[in-house]
């Protein structure tokens, strides 16, 4: 019931700032108001906001950038234009991840570069927070909003743009029919010492190391996914 409940407030949570943004006549671009101000004006927690601002940045609908705020990013209602749609459908699993792996490792390498101290404790957190996931679905959740903070630490719309649109057709193109042995990864799934290896590049200012790990961790998951599949 409990579990139940909590699901009800985050659903209710997400529509009330979908709501609030049709209302708004917000565009994308538009910078929304800060987290103590939609707590007020929504009536919402400051958890059950965080969910949902969550929900709507691994949706591609929204993103965060440390320090400056939350901006719009598509109004679309299923986060995929009419021209991606046709994108995925020509795109091939395998194609997509070699995608991946040519513009997340050079955007890893400029976040090196660029990344604010704010920033780099967002990676911390959000790498810790996968880590801590309780199942593959949380897991996956918080691992599509490290590499989306990853890209916020370039400190450039342009690349973070970028990010979004690919990860909107790498949703879409996702292998579904992966099965999992476990209800949650292991202890000792590759993929956290692989993001380990992420951040600590970035936090050393390692360009070289950070696109060489980001590297090898896109091509350790296409390897792992392809085998599953």
């Amino acid at each position: 019931m409990l579990t139940r409940l909590k699901l009800a407030e985050h659903d209710a949570a997400a529509e009330a700032l979908s709501a609030f943004i049709a209302e708004g006549d917000y565009a994308p671009g538009d910078r929304l108001p800060p987290e103590r101000e939609l707590m007020e004006r929504l009536g919402l927690s400051r958890t059950n906001l965080r969910k949902a601002l969550d929900t709507f940045e691994r949706d591609g609908l929204i993103w965060r950038h440390v320090g400056k705020g939350t901006f719009l990013a598509s109004q679309e209602p299923d986060g995929v234009g009419g021209d991606l749609q046709e994108l995925c459908r020509e795109l091939s699993p395998v194609k997509m991840m070699r995608a991946r792996v040519c513009i997340e490792a050079a955007i890893a390498r400029e976040a090196a570069i660029n990344a604010s101290n704010g920033a780099i404790q967002n990676l911390k957190e959000t790498k810790d927070r996968a880590r801590k996931a309780a199942s593959w679905a949380e897991y996956e959740h918080h691992d599509g909003l490290f590499h989306c903070a990853v890209a916020e630490a370039t400190d450039n719309p342009l690349l973070l743009t970028l990010f979004v649109q690919l990860n909107l057709v790498r949703r879409a193109v996702a292998v579904s029919n992966v099965v999992r042995g476990s209800d949650r990864p292991s202890e000792d799934h590759k993929s956290f010492a692989e993001h380990e290896r992420i951040v600590a590049a970035i936090e050393a200012r390692d360009p070289a190391e950070a696109y060489d790990a980001m590297r090898a961790h896109l091509g350790s998951v296409s390897a792992r996914l392809f085998e599953e599949a």
